[in-house]
């Protein structure tokens, strides 16, 4: 009933109705009503500021801005904002932080910090359209990858307000160039990703140089424990605004589900991209080298396609999302950190190339769509086990996956041709400025009949579709080992089960799990390993299933049948001038000495051996990286996800 009663009270009209009528006998003021929509000016912003705003579109308070802008303008009022990602989070903080700054003092009195490049350049740049008539007020925006020299003397020239990220402001505080001692105001923007990225002692020592009498400003879109864990130790007596529920995803935007085999992926996102004709999305892949192979296939394929990722420079970066924020680019693969924060407008889909590890990545990545009361669609393509994560985010977002059938051949065509048909009837024709090739067009084309030339009109237009289409690979669907009652099929062990339920990895029904001695520090990835098998076993064709890739090996799924063929076929293959080694992954090679009399100590199968390979070398990269510090974070751009020693996750990322 409420929200129902809350839209209509809501229209300007009723509004000024109400407050003409009500408010004189009112002893609260007309905005503490809470079915009537505040105004910038109830909140208490500048006039000056709502000046700037409403030239800029912004005609009320989005729900975020009314719950944290009247208590910013306070003193001493710290802050945990969780709000989804397109809710207004930069002008919620942006406002008061810009009203409370006094232009007359050159000194640094807000600092903004950002965990990438990217989002600090949006948020510089639109703290600078809100400031636009504030005379005498600079907002800089310092960043990795750029000229420090260049930051050096804008910063001498005077800036009272800092964006930045928490690496390269490290560095001018060292040099003694930014300094921070007149600071009153700091903001954590996308806390709990900066956190993830390793900054948390560069956010230390940055809080470390600001005054103890300050207002910490924390805003995220999730509420985790690493978030929890800062508030208790950065901030006093805080306050937290939650808009809508914790850790919920975005209301307004629809969840489903592809599942296909690890080897369909690619040709699966090219039925879901041309199903949807006129898509503008982003497309999130787990690594850089993923996001490049994907994007330079999609721009193979005749796709309006690029990459997006921490090897490209600064320069192709701002190139390439000026490209994507001004539609030129139609879809944009990236990485979590490269498109973290940004801020995209009429996203129609967010493709999940592959489900990430964190269900916080999962809500960032389908709150870039379904933004400003429209609707979007967040799409997953996944494999078999991968269903697990599905069902843990949607207990977290409290929102139900729908499990997508993939489109046929006929439906996309069919799609395809509408648009075309569509295209043709909208096309605006301007007799004056084509009039002078008529003549000549006619004499041309006279002896082709209105059928004829339509018929060569959409061929041209749409004939690509259909000649791809016509020998389109088959998809097939994965079947899970479970029934539909959710129970494990029949002659499964409770050994089997206890595997499983152990977190050990164990191959699908009718699938053998095979060992191979090269892995990431190889630049071996799945792509190389079905290009090597195909290579070698070229009698028949061989479908592979899962592939699990680590530093130094991999392990991949072949069906049981042809496993020993794989094997013969594989013994004496090199890469280069090292031996290939492929074996069974679950072989044990015999039995180990007996430690004690009387005992037989089991041998270790390849993958065990390799997994405990691998954890030991995850803990020495984890320990070299706190030693190292954390400028290489913001260098790198993509920074691994910390995580806790017992978790194996990390080791197969």
């Amino acid at each position: 009933m409420y929200p129902l009663f809350s839209t209509f009270f809501r229209q300007k009209p009723f509004k000024r109705r109400f407050c003409r009528i009500f408010a004189p006998w009112s002893k609260v003021a007309p905005y503490q009503f809470p079915f009537i929509l505040k105004t910038f000016e109830e909140l208490g912003v500048s006039e000056v500021i709502r000046r700037a705003i409403s030239e800029m579109g912004y005609e009320s308070p989005m729900p975020v801005q009314e719950e944290v802008i009247p208590y910013l303008l306070g003193v001493g009022n710290d802050v945990i904002a969780l709000a989804q990602t397109g809710t207004g989070k930069t002008a919620a903080f942006g406002l008061p932080v810009l009203q409370k700054v006094n232009p007359k003092d050159k000194r640094t009195q807000a600092v903004i910090l950002s965990p990438t490049r990217e989002l600090c350049l949006q948020i510089a740049g639109d703290l600078k359209e809100y400031a636009r008539y504030i005379d005498d007020l600079h907002v800089l925006a310092v960043y990795g990858g750029s000229s420090i020299e260049s930051q050096i003397r804008a910063l001498k020239k005077g800036a009272q307000v800092i964006v930045a990220t928490p690496g390269r402001l490290i560095d001018l505080m060292n040099r003694g160039v930014a300094k921070l001692d007149a600071v009153e105001n700091v903001v954590l923007d996308e806390a709990d990703e900066m956190l993830n990225m390793g900054f948390t002692e560069s956010i230390d020592a940055i809080l470390a140089g600001v005054p103890a009498e300050r207002n910490t400003l924390l805003f995220s879109a999730t509420m985790g424990k690493e978030i929890e864990r800062i508030a208790k130790s950065y901030l006093h007596n805080y306050k937290e605004i939650v808009v809508g529920s914790r850790n919920e995803g975005a209301e307004k935007v629809n969840h489903i589900y592809y599942l296909v085999h690890a080897k369909d992926k690619y040709v699966a996102l090219k039925r879901v991209v041309d199903y949807y004709p006129r898509i503008y999305g982003i497309i999130f892949c787990r690594t850089r080298i993923e996001t490049q192979e994907v994007a330079d296939q999609l721009i193979r394929d005749g796709y309006n396609a690029e990459a997006l990722h921490g090897d490209l420079s600064q320069a192709q970066r701002d190139l390439t999302m000026q490209k994507f924020r001004q539609h030129h680019t139609q879809l944009l693969v990236a990485t979590d950190v490269a498109a973290r924060g940004l801020d995209v407008e009429d996203l129609t889909h967010v493709i999940n190339y592959g489900l990430p590890d964190d269900v916080e990545n999962y809500t960032h990545r389908s709150g870039r769509t379904g933004r400003a009361g429209k609707r979007g669609t967040s799409i997953s393509i996944i494999h078999l086990r991968e269903k697990g994560k599905v069902r843990i985010i949607e207990k977290v977002i409290g929102k139900k996956f729908e499990a997508g059938v993939l489109p046929e051949p006929q439906e996309i065509c069919t799609k395809q041709l509408y648009k075309v048909m569509d295209e043709l009837e909208r096309i605006e024709v301007n007799e004056t400025e084509i009039a002078p090739f008529l003549p000549e067009v006619f004499r041309k084309l006279e002896w082709l009949t209105k059928e004829d030339l339509i018929k060569r009109v959409v061929s041209r237009e749409f004939g690509h579709f259909l000649r791809y289409y016509a020998d389109a690979p088959v998809i097939e669907q994965p079947t899970d080992r479970r029934g539909d009652s959710g129970k494990e099929t029949e002659g499964k062990s409770r050994r089997e089960r206890r595997r499983k339920e152990d977190g050990k990895p164990q191959a699908e029904e009718g699938y053998t799990r095979l060992f191979i001695n090269l892995g990431k520090r190889d630049n071996f990835y799945a792509r190389e390993i079905i290009n090597l098998v195909n290579r070698y076993v070229r009698d028949s064709k061989i479908e592979i299933g899962r592939i699990d890739l680590t530093a130094n090996c991999s392990f991949f799924e072949v069906p049981s049948e042809d496993a020993a063929l794989v094997l013969a076929k594989m013994k004496r293959v090199k890469v280069g001038d090292r031996k290939v080694v492929v074996d069974n992954a679950d072989r044990e090679e015999g039995m180990a000495p007996a430690k004690s009399a009387g005992k037989a100590r089991r041998a270790k199968t390849y993958a065990e051996v390799a997994d405990a390979r691998q954890m030991k070398a995850g803990w020495k990269a984890e320990k070299k990286a706190r030693k190292g510090g954390k400028k290489a974070a913001e260098k790198d751009f993509e920074v691994p996800r910390k995580r806790k020693k017992d978790d194996w996750r990390q080791f197969f990322e």
